[in-house]
């Protein structure tokens, strides 16, 4: 049985991410009461303060990054925190830290966000202070690996001290509640599992869009980008919820199972099905941005838009084109799948001068939470001249449909669920090593046919040729 932990070592606890999304998830699940009081939160990084010094960091992160409506209760929370130093190249210092962790009787939880070049030495030290024994469980952040290779060499490291059942691989898109209300709508309503296959689906566009460029990622962003930045994990995770067979249960491991038979069932992706690109200066929301080169301050074959066209070789989605895109400086953040349905085999309505448009099922995940069904109806009238059809939107407004409902950070789901053991929403190894043989093919097309990116203007959807990319199959892109 596993049980809720009592300790949470947070490494990594003054980065951006602690200050954006960690100390701020915390506090509101324990202003929401979801915090056992006996949890005790120690944070460790590199730099050099006191417990009280880290308090008053954490308290100037929630009153910058947590909204005043879910303010309840801050002192408390900064009484469960504590701060040990440790510099994770080292062994100096974890003796410490299992000091200030004390004895874990229920269990620790560590979440473990830091640069992967420091994973091994993590765990050795974490091994070395005895904080690896008894009921203990590891949060890992992305990035794990630049490639499949160096994934098996951080996930081999991590593995010498934590059986996989222990271990709790991040991606935070699967703690959007949009992301887990896919599941719902497949796999809760009768009225969608009949026709989610090949026969009534003509294809399928996952688009995740940002307008931002480079801002404070610039290093990291220029050894990886955009295809092993989104597509490698929150994108490939998407799809894999879409195209996923019903699992037995929703249990960690029969949604995971279904998962990976679709990542594995991934066609290697051919020349004429990849899109690279990199913006140039532009306009983004009627400002005047800079192009990725000058943000940079020199010449980079780095991608900042990546749109690829997908086949998953298995019964369920056979001739089905699953396009993907995603990139940076693009007209509107959103991140949305469309599930694009086939016609209607014979139209009663052609004698009468009507035409009809196939059904179309658009999930926002990002920055709204929705759900869009296009349907087909008549337009109210005598129809002395021909019968009229148009194109209605059935809509689900999520923050409209459960108003009573707290909207909450996707972190604040996934440190629950680190806290209480139940790994559902985690990534498996198998998925992992599964996402980069994908993506590593990708890259080793692109060396061998010499693909280098396409310039597009920032504030536009791309180069042009990821325009062409679908309209060659006659599909266009869900821009509106």
């Amino acid at each position: 049985m596993t049980l809720t932990a009592d300790r949470l070592l947070l490494f990594g606890a003054t980065g951006d991410l602690s200050q954006r999304m960690l100390l701020p998830s915390l506090c509101a699940l324990d202003a929401d009461g979801l915090l056992e009081p006996d949890l005790k939160i120690v944070g460790t990084a590199r730099s050099e303060m006191s417990t009280k010094e880290f308090r008053d960091f954490a308290r100037e992160a929630l009153e910058k990054y947590l909204p005043d409506h879910r303010r309840g209760g801050v002192a408390e929370f900064l009484n469960r925190l504590s701060y040990v130093p440790v510099d994770a190249t080292t062994l100096e210092g974890y003796d410490e830290l299992a000091r200030e962790v004390g004895e874990y009787v229920k269990g620790l939880a560590i979440f473990l966000s830091t640069a992967p070049s420091l994973f091994e030495a993590t765990i050795d030290g974490l091994v070395h202070a005895g904080l690896t024994k008894g009921n203990v469980r590891i949060g890992l952040e992305k990035p794990l690996g630049i490639d499949l290779s160096s994934s098996e060499e951080i996930n081999d490291a991590v593995a010498k001290a934590f059986s996989e059942d222990r271990i709790f691989r991040i991606d935070h898109y699967l703690g959007k509640e949009t992301v887990q209300n896919l599941l719902a709508l497949r796999f809760a309503n009768i009225l969608l599992e009949p026709v989610w296959n090949s026969n009534y689906i003509d294809h399928v566009q996952i688009t995740v869009a940002e307008t931002v460029g480079l801002e404070s990622r610039v290093a990291y962003y220029d050894d990886s980008g955009a295809l092993r930045d989104m597509v490698q994990n929150h994108m490939l995770q998407l799809l894999a919820l879409v195209a996923m067979e019903p699992p037995t249960s929703f249990g960690s491991t029969a949604v995971r199972d279904e998962k990976v038979k679709v990542l594995r069932a991934l066609r290697p992706v051919a020349a004429d099905e990849t899109v690279t690109g990199q913006y140039r200066a532009g306009a983004v929301n009627g400002s005047p941005v800079p192009g990725y080169d000058e943000e940079l301050g020199r010449d980079s074959d780095t991608e900042t838009f990546v749109a690829l066209k997908a086949h998953v070789d298995n019964w369920r989605w056979k001739g089905v084109p699953f396009y993907l895109r995603t990139g940076k400086r693009l007209p509107e953040r959103v991140t949305e799948i469309v599930v694009q349905f086939r016609c209607v085999p014979h139209s009663i309505f052609e004698g009468r001068g009507a035409t009809t448009q196939p059904n179309r099922l658009v999930i926002g995940i990002q920055p709204e939470e929705n759900v869009q069904l296009s349907m087909m109806a008549k337009v109210p009238g005598l129809d002395r001249e021909g019968i009229r059809l148009r194109q209605i939107p059935l809509d689900i407004a999520m923050p409209d449909a459960f108003s009573g409902t707290v909207r909450r950070i996707a972190y604040e789901r996934l440190l629950l669920d680190l806290i209480e053991g139940d790994q559902t929403l985690f990534v498996r190894r198998d998925e992992i090593e599964a996402q980069w043989e994908w993506i590593d093919a990708i890259r080793q097309l692109w060396a061998d046919k010499g693909i280098k990116p396409k310039t597009y203007g920032a504030g536009s959807w791309g180069p042009n040729a990821a325009i062409a990319l679908a309209e060659r199959d006659g599909v266009s892109w869900h821009d509106e």
